[in-house]
């Protein structure tokens, strides 16, 4: 095979499968075998693969196909409050990271770049880290896992304007018109998701081609052509494109014909995801690691417990109980997939300099291979009987507030 061989495409398969095993066992998502193979597989350790590029393009592919399968899941909320709550909740959010990352900032002497970087890795949390975790725990059709599902999505639409905001800061050309699409785009997917509420699918696609089971090859490439499309127009107005894939999910999942769907394509997804996740620990730089130890992990646990506690206290704003609060600021407490990315955007267009850039994916790998570790234990700690530690922390804060 030209530029290609088969034998470190094999080497990958049995590391996760490796991994796979152990942390079933375990009773770990897999996404944290994803992004061990990585960083064994990758230049600073096994030198399988040379580098992140080699998997990064399908990868990609991959967080489209979760999206759209999410967004076929998921049931679209008849109740308004579970459209405004996200929106209340993230912009609620992103006050609070900002306001801290500033107060950070201004001790630390950062400059203003520094204190976005801070800001950004606050917004972006794990769509799919988070998605998967609530569907093992059969929590995602709660109204509890919509919430935080709807936030997510929320948090990805909000890609778009901080990638414009790097290309303003990257001193790149800057057009009004990068700024009204994005928004005017966002709009149209608001008022998407509120025309669907309550609604059955239009009578659209039932036609015999559509409706034929045994045509697995026209299933399975009609699946991409629209999972894909929405994708690249989403990209093209200056959103991300797993947001257009997520809309084009929720549309196809309310027409019955294309039921079969998510059968025919669930494959793909997984190893699509799951090259994602490798190419997230092939950039992970473990000389940069080793001399930087102390920054890095102290710079997760901070990311991990701030994040966790700024999430909790919206929640709570949101009226949740505290127990729930601070079992939603676990769930939101890791930075995610689109804090790569925009670390990425940023590092190319010169905003941010090698050592923070590399700083940041290492804080984002570790916390997400701690992510679900951190969950389990708050919502351990949250489910205890007797003496329960979140609830008394929880009076705490509620006495101190008054």
């Amino acid at each position: 095979m030209n530029g290609l061989s088969l034998l470190p495409v094999a080497e990958m398969c049995v590391v996760i499968f490796a991994l796979i095993f152990l942390l079933k066992r375990l009773k770990q998502p897999y996404q944290i075998a994803y992004i061990l193979a990585g960083i064994l597989l990758g230049p600073y350790m096994l030198h399988i693969f040379s580098g992140p590029e080699q998997t990064a393009v399908v990868g990609e592919i991959g967080i489209l196909l979760l999206m759209f399968f999410l967004g076929m899941e998921i049931n679209v909320p008849g109740k308004q409050s579970h459209l405004i709550k996200p929106l209340i909740a993230q912009g609620t959010k992103m006050i609070l990271g900002f306001g801290f990352a500033l107060l950070i900032g201004s001790l630390k002497g950062w400059s203003l770049v520094d204190i976005i970087m801070l800001s950004v890795l606050f917004v972006f949390n794990s769509t799919a880290v988070v998605s998967e975790y609530l569907k093992r725990s059969g929590e995602l059709h709660s109204d509890f896992g919509t919430t935080i599902l709807n936030i997510l999505i929320t948090q990805d639409i909000l890609l778009a304007p901080v990638l414009t905001l790097f290309q303003f800061l990257g001193n790149k050309e800057f057009h009004i018109i990068k700024i009204i699409m994005p928004l005017t785009l966002s709009l149209i997917i608001f008022l998407i998701l509120k025309s669907l509420r309550n609604r059955k699918g239009p009578g659209l696609f039932t036609g015999k081609l559509i409706n034929d089971e045994e045509d697995h090859d026209f299933q399975v490439f009609a699946g991409a052509a629209i999972c894909l499309s929405f994708g690249v127009l989403a990209e093209l107005n200056g959103l991300s494109g797993s947001v257009g894939s997520f809309i084009a999910g929720m549309i196809i999942g309310r027409l019955p014909a294309f039921s079969w769907l998510e059968h025919s394509l669930k494959p793909f997804k997984v190893f699509f995801v799951s090259l994602f996740f490798v190419s997230v620990g092939l950039r992970l730089d473990i000389s940069y690691l080793k001399s930087n130890y102390a920054v890095v992990f102290g710079g997760t646990f901070f990311i991990l417990f701030s994040n966790c506690v700024l999430s909790a206290l919206v929640f709570r704003f949101l009226r949740y109980d505290w127990e729930e609060s601070f079992y939603g600021g676990a769930l939101l407490s890791q930075t995610g997939e689109f804090g790569i990315l925009a670390l990425t955007v940023a590092h190319s267009l010169h905003v941010i300099g090698e050592g923070l850039f590399k700083a940041g994916i290492a804080i984002t790998a570790l916390s997400l291979l701690l992510s679900t570790i951190w969950i389990g234990l708050l919502k351990g700690l949250a489910n205890r009987r007797g003496k329960n530690p979140l609830r008394n922390a929880g009076r705490i804060l509620k006495h101190a507030g008054d």
